[in-house]
């Protein structure tokens, strides 16, 4: 059972996520009994949560601070309610706000919990700490294997 732990950009267009969609699909097809680790965010986190249900594997999920749900959009919510539901396991940091650290102490307990990262990433610099770069450095950092997916071309 491998532990894949995922970062990526939020805020994808529909074009944009349905392409990372594939790429991730395929991505967590390799390996049939993954338990996926995430923190459910917009965007990457819960197209990954949603391809490692739907290919019969299990979700171990971190939420950074308890007004986590809070900082979410609020269209998305139910999405993440429903994903947060059929987690096996849920990691809850004592941070009470959201923000640049908590998110990065989420990001760093994922990459510590995890045999690989599956980075959503194009590649730039980020734009406010704990975001993708910095969970992709991190992970590089500790020796963890990184593979990043991003359409070619595409542009957030």
């Amino acid at each position: 059972m491998t532990r894949l732990a995922i970062t990526g950009h939020r805020g994808l267009s529909s074009e944009l996520e349905a392409e990372v969609d594939r790429m991730i699909r395929a991505a967590v097809a390799e390996d049939s009994g993954v338990v996926g680790v995430s923190c459910l965010a917009d965007g990457a986190d819960a197209v990954f949560a949603q391809a490692v249900l739907d290919a019969g594997g299990s979700l171990v999920v971190v939420l950074p601070a308890v007004k986590y749900r809070e900082s979410l959009p609020e269209d998305y919510r139910p999405t993440f309610d429903r994903l947060l539901a059929r987690a096996g396991n849920v990691v809850r940091l004592p941070f009470v706000t959201p923000d640049s650290h908590a998110y990065m102490e989420a990001g760093k307990r994922m990459v510590d919990e995890s045999d690989s990262l599956l980075a959503v990433w194009d590649g730039l610099p980020g734009r406010g700490r704990g975001g993708t770069a910095d969970v992709v450095a991190y992970a590089r950092s500790k020796g963890v294997p990184v593979t990043v997916v991003w359409p070619e071309g595409a542009i957030r």
